[in-house]
């Protein structure tokens, strides 16, 4: 809703809307959901805008952003884990989401340049601080998670990002040891980056064959799929249209038999 191909504020509005009013109570954001620098925190802002709009109460939603990830305006992504940057940006995802404190705030991306534990430092102070409730790590490994933990302990250090989908599953370990940690793992961009159905059958036919056997959207059955794999599992897909958000929202009520996920697993 934030970057390159963007629709309309109206339009992302409504569809928060619809995600809200049928019953999801998690909105993923970051600051670097943006074009460039010039619009850093575009994505916050428009949650914000959205949940002062909706009905109902805003602090029944549980708000996800990031920190340490940026984009300068040329169409790339620049890392920056310096704690003196988290904090910093901390305060500007508090002014643009206009809440006092942050539900939960992930680390965006590890800074090759910066020691990890140190980044992860950032968060423990600023959850000491009473800037964030709950702290995230994203596109990290176990190393770090378990880094992580030792820093910010079982009850701070709620949830994992990492990319996951049928094109992408070299975070099986990771989702394996959050599941025994008790820690949530987010699978973004579930879909591979792959928004027409006709794309993700052709490119995955399994998940065709199913969708068609459950007369569903081979979308829905991605999500699906995930969700079997453990109640610590949320995917966080991305939604641009009501109907797409409406579509994702039904795969909590799929179920698929242990045959089709042994089959999907194997693609």
């Amino acid at each position: 809703m934030s970057i390159e191909g963007r629709p309309d504020e109206k339009q992302s509005i409504v569809t928060i809307h619809a995600a809200l009013n049928n019953g999801l109570r998690l909105i993923d954001t970051a600051d670097a959901y943006c074009l460039g620098s010039w619009e850093t925190g575009h994505g916050e802002r428009l949650v914000a805008r959205a949940l002062s709009t909706w009905g109902g109460d805003p602090d029944d939603v549980l708000v996800s952003t990031k920190g340490g990830q940026y984009r300068p305006g040329d169409g790339s992504w620049r890392v920056n884990g310096q704690p003196s940057y988290l904090k910093r940006a901390c305060e500007a995802s508090l002014e643009a989401l206009g809440v006092d404190a942050i539900g939960l705030y992930h680390f965006h991306r590890p800074d090759p340049d910066v020691p990890f534990a140190d980044s992860i430092g950032a968060l423990r102070e600023l959850l000491e601080a009473g800037k964030i409730r709950t702290a995230g790590i994203s596109n990290t490994d176990v190393a770090q998670i378990q880094t992580a933990l030792e820093i910010l302990g079982k009850d701070k250090l709620v949830s994992v990002q990492n990319e996951f989908s049928p094109a992408v599953r070299t975070s099986e370990a990771e989702l394996q040891y959050c599941g025994e940690q008790g820690i949530v793992f987010m699978p973004w961009s579930p879909f591979g980056r792959i928004r027409a159905a006709s794309d993700l059958v052709a490119a995955f036919p399994a998940f065709g064959r199913v969708a068609e056997a459950h007369c569903v959207s081979p979308h829905r059955v991605v999500l699906a799929w995930m969700l079997a794999k453990g109640d610590h599992v949320v995917p966080i897909p991305g939604a641009r249209r009501p109907e797409t958000i409406l579509d994702s929202i039904e795969a909590d009520r799929l179920r698929l038999s242990a045959e089709e996920i042994a089959l999907l697993d194997g693609v």
